[in-house]
């Protein structure tokens, strides 16, 4: 019996070792797979990326987490127009029967809708509705950022990015 469990344990421990991650915000990891999906998904027919490219598009993703983490902590996900939204947007996704519930794409999806809802819901708070052109919208959210890096941790994965790279 003592054998099973410590090859159980040995196991559900070996298994997380297997998940990836290039960075980790404020004690949440940001999984390779997640960095690449969204990484291809908006630089399309891209099949190789250097090294410096996903540096710097991880810094641009990090950004993104932080705002979001703001939008979290200010509770702007557990306001009723937003949850609505949101299950609207789910609805029609399911509508169309393109992914299953299920699967990684649909999951990638709907989180990244989520996320992109409250990082544009707090930016029209923290950056447009105070910003009367676009140099005082760039001022104010390099500040915002700043401020954001400050507040949460960040540890990146270089090695991880480094096995990611293909010249």
């Amino acid at each position: 019996m003592r054998k099973v469990f410590c090859i159980i344990t040995l196991c559900l421990f070996g298994a997380k070792g297997f998940t990836q991650h290039v960075a980790i915000v404020n004690g949440k990891a940001i999984p390779d797979k997640e960095l690449m999906w969204i990484y291809k998904k908006n630089h399309a027919g891209v099949n190789s990326v250097s090294y410096d490219d996903l540096m710097a598009y991880l810094e641009l993703y990090i950004n993104f987490k932080l705002k979001v983490l703001d939008a979290m902590e200010l509770k702007m996900d557990k306001d009723t127009a937003y949850l609505s939204e949101v299950k609207k947007y789910e609805l029609a996704l399911q509508a169309q029967r393109r992914r299953s519930k299920n699967s990684a794409e649909y999951k990638f999806v709907m989180n990244e809708y989520k996320e992109a809802v409250l990082m544009f819901n707090i930016s029209e708070i923290k950056i447009w509705n105070k910003a009367p052109d676009e140099n005082a919208q760039v001022k104010l959210e390099q500040e915002w950022i700043d401020s954001l890096r400050k507040k949460y941790p960040i540890k990146v994965n270089q090695e991880q990015i480094k096995k990611m790279a293909r010249p």
